[in-house]
């Protein structure tokens, strides 16, 4: 199995600035996600795709190749699915699997990334693997809307005064795996596609940041993680 591997990396990031570069325990955060994909040793390629000459600074010094992103695709609210059509577009070779790697989702083992690909291995029908992890407290049934006057709504009012543990489970994607197969998204134009499985991660190395709160998080996590202690 051929597998593509893709870090996407804007320079811009609104609630945490220059966020893929920021030293999380003294290292750049997308070299994290460089590090283990490369570690891994699963990558036919792996490529960072980025707007940012540090960014570009950081992968040449990790030994990773990179894309130059069109500007077009680097804004605010560019979607994800033609920032990977230009990484495919920019190769020569076809692939059987990509798997994304956000940066913002540092803590990633490399039995994580075998596990994946074991998945599309083991089920051949397998179009899509997407990484989550399981919500306890933060739970739907906890949830609600506040009106202009401070009044609440539970979004699910039958489930609003059950206990948590008669509460069906539910799961969030975590950002730190999308795996499509590559026919898959070349015909649909989309990253995610049925039939789907999730990959389910433990809540006690989720992070994904996007604010300045979660940076306190990560480090506080990476820390535990590289002593072994997650």
């Amino acid at each position: 199995m051929r597998i593509l591997g893709i870090i996407p990396a804007r320079g811009g990031s609104k609630g945490v600035p220059g966020k893929n570069i920021k030293l999380i325990d003294g290292k750049p955060l997308i070299a994290y996600s460089i590090q283990i994909a490369q570690q891994s040793g699963c990558f036919d390629k792996l490529l960072v795709t980025t707007d940012c000459e540090n960014i570009i600074e950081i992968a040449g010094s990790l030994n990773c190749d990179y894309l130059k992103r069109n500007p077009s695709n680097a804004e605010d609210n560019s979607p994800i699915e033609p920032v990977i059509n230009e990484v495919i577009d920019s190769l020569k070779d076809t692939y059987d699997l990509i798997i994304l790697l956000q940066p913002t989702a540092p803590i990633r083992e490399t039995s994580d990334v075998k596990a994946i690909i074991n998945m599309f291995e083991e089920d051949v029908t397998l179009e899509t693997v997407v990484s989550v992890v399981k919500l306890d407290d933060i739970h739907p049934a906890r949830m609600y809307s506040i009106s202009e006057d401070a009044k609440m709504q539970s979004l699910y009012p039958d489930l609003e005064k059950l206990r948590r543990q008669e509460l069906q489970s539910v799961y969030i994607r975590n950002g730190a795996f999308y795996a499509s197969k590559y026919d898959a998204f070349k015909s649909s134009g989309t990253l995610i596609n049925s039939p789907k499985k999730a990959y389910v991660m433990p809540e006690l190395k989720w992070v994904n940041i996007d604010s300045p709160r979660d940076v306190l998080i990560s480090e506080a996590l990476i820390k535990e993680w590289k002593k072994g202690n997650l």
